[in-house]
C-alpha cells in the first residue's frame, strides 16, 4: 500500500470537515478514493461521530418530490414490484419484459425522479430484468409493503398518496398497465350480405389477483372517463377490460403499448 504523508492526511481531514466530498479530495491530492474514504472514517470514529447515511427521502426530509413519477412508479410496484426489507438489506425491485426497453429505461428513471440518492442497478435473469434501487426508505413511500403475497393482505392508498394518484391518474393508470395490463388486438367474425368478414379491434387488458388494486384500477378509470368492465376467466374476475372504441383511445392518448 502507497504511504502518504501526515500532512496529506492532515489536508485531506480539513477539507473532508468542510464538507469536500471524497471524490474532489481523491482528485485534488492524487489519493486513491478508498484511502480517503478510509480517512474519513478513522477521524469520524477518533471524533466518537456517528455517521448516517443521506436518505433522501420526502417522507423523512420534507424533501419536495417528482409527484407525476411517483404516480407511475407506484402503479409499476403494486403490478409487477416488490420490497426486500430485512437487516443489511433493503431495495424496491421492478420486474420488466427484458424485451422492453423503454419500459426499463422508464422505470429506472421514475426511481431517479423520487429518490435520487440511493444506487440503481439493472439485474438480468431469464425473459427478464430486475430494476432496483438500493435504500430501506423505499418502505416509507410504498407503505403497502408487508409480509406475504399483496393478493393476501388489504391494500390500500394513504391520504398522501391517493392525493397524488388523484393529480396524476394517467400515470397511475399507466404504471398498472406497463406492470400488470397489455395493449392486444382482438379479433371476430360477422356475416355482412351472405359473406364472413373479419374484423379487428383493440383494448386493455389489466390482470391482477388483488381485489384491492383491481379496485385502486378501475376507480381511477372512473375518474378519467374510460369505461371498463369485468373479463371472467375460469371463473375468476382477475381481468378488467377496456374495449369501447372511445375509452380505447383515452388508454392510448395517456398509456399507450409497452414497449
Amino acid at each position: 500500500m502507497e504511504q502518504h504523508s501526515p500532512s496529506i492526511r492532515a489536508f485531506a481531514v480539513t477539507l473532508m470537515r468542510q464538507g469536500v466530498p471524497n471524490r474532489e479530495v481523491s482528485e485534488l491530492l492524487h489519493v486513491p478514493r478508498g484511502t480517503v474514504g478510509w480517512w474519513r472514517s478513522e477521524d469520524r470514529r477518533a471524533r466518537g461521530e456517528t455517521y448516517e447515511s443521506p436518505t433522501g427521502c420526502p417522507l423523512c426530509t420534507d424533501r419536495v418530490f417528482d409527484e407525476t413519477a411517483y404516480a407511475y412508479l407506484l402503479g409499476l410496484y403494486l403490478g409487477d414490484g416488490h420490497i426486500v426489507s430485512k437487516p443489511g438489506q433493503h431495495h424496491l425491485s421492478i420486474f420488466c419484459n427484458a424485451t422492453q426497453v423503454g419500459l426499463i429505461a422508464t422505470a429506472e428513471e421514475a426511481m431517479r425522479r423520487v429518490m435520487p440518492l440511493p444506487c440503481v442497478s439493472q439485474r438480468r435473469k431469464p425473459g427478464c430484468v430486475e430494476v432496483k434501487s438500493y435504500t430501506k426508505h423505499w418502505c416509507c413511500m410504498f407503505p403497502q409493503h408487508g409480509p406475504g403475497k399483496k393478493h393476501e393482505r388489504k391494500i390500500a392508498l394513504e391520504s398522501w398518496q391517493q392525493a397524488i394518484v388523484g393529480a396524476h391518474p394517467r400515470e397511475f393508470v399507466r404504471g398498472l398497465i406497463h406492470s400488470d395490463g397489455c395493449r392486444v388486438t382482438n379479433w371476430t367474425t360477422r356475416v355482412v350480405d351472405g359473406e364472413r368478414k373479419r374484423y379487428e379491434y383493440p383494448r386493455y387488458v389489466f390482470t391482477n389477483v388483488s381485489a384491492d388494486i383491481r379496485r385502486l384500477y378501475t376507480d381511477t378509470l372512473d375518474a378519467l372517463g374510460v369505461e371498463w368492465t369485468h373479463c371472467t376467466r375460469h371463473g375468476n374476475a382477475y381481468n378488467i377490460s377496456v374495449a369501447r372504441r372511445a375509452s380505447v383511445a383515452l388508454m392510448d392518448a395517456h398509456v399507450g403499448p409497452k414497449y
